[in-house]
């Protein structure tokens, strides 16, 4: 199962205690996936569809404890992925139909149809734990996220820009930074940051998945930082090299153009070191000086043995210093 469908799973396991939160659950629900027809005689009837058995599941869970409704589940073949099925939950009967709308703020008292259906009324989610159970049923509807290992990518799609603003503007009211971008004929809301992932989890009170994405943000984050030592250690123990190389060769050169005999004692002592532990660090090397040196102390001679072999290349005479 992917990371995606084991966040479903577990918020479809999450039935909340509240009756208004799982009302503000189901109206979610209904405003991603549902729909309700009118017929001739003014009968209602709802139904949801949804390719994820889990949506039809937390469907009929919900009508049954928020209104002790026996909803009708029906299962058939996608026509276009015949591998997967497309689940249909019905509630056939006219007046559970009403006191759904009713309740979901989807009609009036007097039975009338509210004229915007892709934006729902507040009133359903004044509570922050409704806000909660709103986002929930939302994700469990529309949502997805993508496998963590990857990257970070969180975004629930939505058929009107109505309906997306409106779920952009509850996710902002919990600090989380969503965007809203168009994708053919879809809104579709989302996030980028890891952190901010976990924070939607949170509030979704998806724990474990919470507990999951943490623990590979963590490791990626261990990853990521062992990766950029071990580069920033690789470059400098190339340009350690390099430089010892070079001093190396700037020794040899002075060695066979004139000799150590025309150096400094210090300078001839730094030499005969550098040429006998061409491995060694500046540290080790002052070290074993007598008396020992300190590293800048021996980087300074072994920047005064290169000027020299410079001045001899340059056929200068003036290059003990």
């Amino acid at each position: 199962m992917s990371f995606s469908g084991k966040i479903k799973e577990e918020l479809a396991e999450h039935v909340a205690k509240a009756r208004h939160c799982n009302l503000a659950e189901l109206t979610a629900i209904l405003h991603m996936c549902g729909e309700f027809e009118e017929d001739k005689n003014g009968i209602c009837t709802i139904r949801f569809r949804s390719e994820n058995y889990l949506v039809a599941r937390k469907c009929f869970t919900l009508m049954s404890k928020t209104f002790n409704i026996e909803a009708v589940i029906h299962v058939r073949k996608n026509v276009y992925l015949k591998k997967s099925n497309v689940y249909r939950v019905e509630v056939p009967s006219h007046e559970d139909t009403v006191r759904i709308l009713q309740a979901t703020k989807f009609m009036s008292p007097e039975q009338e149809i509210a004229d915007d259906l892709s934006v729902m009324s507040r009133l359903v989610i004044q509570k922050e734990c409704c806000k909660r159970a709103f986002l929930r049923g939302t994700f469990l509807a529309a949502g997805s996220i993508s496998d963590p290992e990857k990257g970070y990518h969180l975004e629930i799609v939505c058929s009107t820009m109505e309906r997306a603003e409106q779920i952009q503007s509850i996710m902002k009211e919990f600090e989380l930074d969503a965007r809203i971008v168009t994708r053919k004929k879809n809104q579709v809301v989302y996030l980028k940051e890891g952190s901010q992932i976990v924070d939607f989890l949170g509030v979704v009170e998806a724990g474990s998945a919470l507990m999951n994405l943490e623990t590979i943000r963590i490791r990626k984050e261990i990853s990521n930082n062992i990766n950029r030592k071990v580069n920033c250690e690789t470059a400098n123990i190339g340009k350690t090299v390099s430089a010892a190389v070079k001093q190396i060769e700037d020794i040899r050169y002075i060695e066979t153009h004139v000799g150590f005999s025309q150096l400094t004692e210090e300078l001839e002592e730094t030499a005969v070191c550098r040429l006998r532990y061409p491995e060694a660090t500046l540290k080790e090397l002052g070290e074993m000086m007598n008396p020992p040196v300190g590293k800048s102390g021996v980087n300074h001679r072994l920047r005064k043995l290169g000027r020299i072999a410079d001045e001899l290349r340059g056929n200068k005479e003036d290059y003990n210093d």
